[in-house]
């Protein structure tokens, strides 16, 4: 029973994302795959959600002053436990039935983390497991050909990681001298990004000089 297996369920604009343990996970899709009144013989998309940062404010905006904000901000992504980092939410339809349904599986602690692969349930899955490898560096057990996807061979890291930094680790440009497309270090310098707020903008003066008349001729 897929209700045994279910850790966690939430309802949102009409449609179910439950959670499941990893060690139950390809058994949890079987059933959904192949239990009548669910047949959800349809995976439409495999992602993965990085929580490193979530929760964290880079901005404590309670404290701003009338004239911007008090401080700055390093966009170095705050360590915190690799405990539930790495969620993989499987989209999921039913033509049948005309039901959606998003499985959600958290990776394990372990560097990489790791999740069975589902290819064998959906073969769907092949380019979806490998996109999300290539992107966050989630190993998917039992895929038959787990390669790199989207980035360049030889691409160091895994660019939506929430680690990753922000101008990548190296920049391409061609070397005239050996004819052929060379990698470099990275030649920016990282730098606290400061925001810019602004108070009173001369573009918008007349809209607001025509809003403000005509609310006092309405009042008037």
């Amino acid at each position: 029973m897929l209700a045994t297996q279910v850790l966690a369920s939430v309802v949102d604009c009409g449609e179910m994302t439950v959670e499941v343990p990893v060690t139950g996970l390809l058994d949890s899709c079987r059933l959904l795959r192949d239990e009548d009144g669910l047949n959800f013989d349809l995976l439409t998309d495999v992602c993965v959600v990085d929580y490193l940062t979530y929760g964290d404010d880079e901005w404590n905006t309670s404290d701003a002053t009338a004239t911007g904000f008090s401080r700055s901000v390093s966009t170095a992504a705050k360590k915190k436990s690799a405990d539930r980092r790495f969620a993989v939410v499987y989209h999921l339809l039913s033509i049948s039935e005309n039901q959606r349904l998003r499985v959600k599986v958290f990776a394990p602690d372990g560097d990489p983390p790791v999740v069975p692969s589902v290819v064998d349930i959906w073969p769907g899955a092949n380019w979806f497991e490998r996109e999300a490898f290539d992107l966050f560096g989630v190993l998917f057990e039992g895929h038959p050909d787990l390669r790199r996807l989207l980035t360049d061979y030889g691409f160091i890291g895994h660019p939506f990681r929430k680690d990753f930094p922000l101008s990548g680790n190296v920049e391409v440009r061609y070397d005239p001298d050996k004819a052929r497309v060379v990698y470099e270090p990275v030649s920016i310098e990282p730098r606290t990004l400061v925001p810019r707020v602004i108070r009173d903008d001369n573009r918008y003066q007349d809209a607001l000089r025509t809003a403000s008349g005509a609310e006092d001729s309405d009042h008037g």
